[in-house]
């Protein structure tokens, strides 16, 4: 059961400078969330958080094929356009290509020179004060107890690279919606998902230091334990103190997402 936080709002719905604009964000919400609606009621935890304005990389858990529709009505609800790092497998698919494109998602191949233009998409985003939303995971966490899993560096170079805020979040409840890896989906009764927003990350001690792996990996770390503590704020938990690490499980990770 999530924790009971007696300050957790329903959704804001705000209106921020971002949305203020037309765009097919507008056709999209107009067609998609009254029905998701029907079967999903939000409660978001620290919606003050969301910055309303300027780039950032928002960076939350992932542990359902349905996270993108869930942290993307979110974004729209707390007051930014979701724009994703998604896979490019996803935009081979007419009609869903045909709206991940119109609506600005950067695909992203699963390694080589694509991949590292998908690094670019999303800090061309960023560098317009325009909000991207990486799965730091980069695939569904392996984690037997969807806890976040270890990270890969994708969100953490964007945010030191343009010296932008790096915002944690996660959700909960989204597998009463869509297990991990099921296909079938279930709305009704109507599922409650906990939305909570951290504070950026202090990457302060990683500023002017050679973005190496180390680094990275350092950064990453970081991100991935603030995550962490998000999700166990939402569930009422304590999150283990190391994150799942498939390699040391012998499982191979596929659908990256981070680039």
């Amino acid at each position: 059961m999530p924790h009971q936080d007696p300050t957790a709002s329903a959704a804001p719905v705000k209106r921020g400078a971002e949305k203020r604009r037309p765009s097919f964000f507008w056709v999209l919400a107009a067609l998609v969330l009254p029905l998701w609606s029907l079967g999903v009621k939000y409660r978001f935890h620290h919606a003050e958080r969301m910055p309303q304005s300027g780039p950032l990389v928002l960076a939350p858990n992932h542990y359902s094929e349905i996270d993108p529709i869930v942290m993307g009505a979110a974004a729209w609800h707390l007051g930014r356009l979701p724009r994703f790092m998604a896979k490019a497998s996803l935009f081979k698919n007419p009609v869903l290509g045909w709206f991940l494109r119109t609506s600005g998602q950067i695909p992203v191949e699963r390694a080589g020179s694509r991949s590292h233009a998908a690094l670019r998409a999303a800090e061309d985003l960023v560098e317009k004060g325009r909000m991207v939303i990486v799965y730091p995971e980069g695939s569904l966490t392996r984690d037997p107890d969807l806890w976040p899993m270890r990270g890969k560096t994708g969100a953490v170079r964007i945010a030191l690279e343009r010296g932008i805020p790096l915002v944690p979040a996660a959700h909960w409840g989204t597998q009463a919606i869509m297990p991990r890896y099921a296909k079938k989906l279930s709305f009704f009764p109507r599922k409650t998902v906990d939305v909570i927003v951290g504070e950026p990350v202090d990457l302060s001690a990683y500023e002017g230091r050679p973005l190496d792996q180390a680094t990275m990996a350092a950064a990453t770390d970081d991100l991935m334990d603030a995550i962490a503590a998000l999700v166990g704020e939402l569930r009422g938990e304590t999150p283990p103190p190391e994150r799942w690490d498939p390699t040391a499980h012998g499982q191979r990770e596929t659908g990256r997402l981070d680039g």
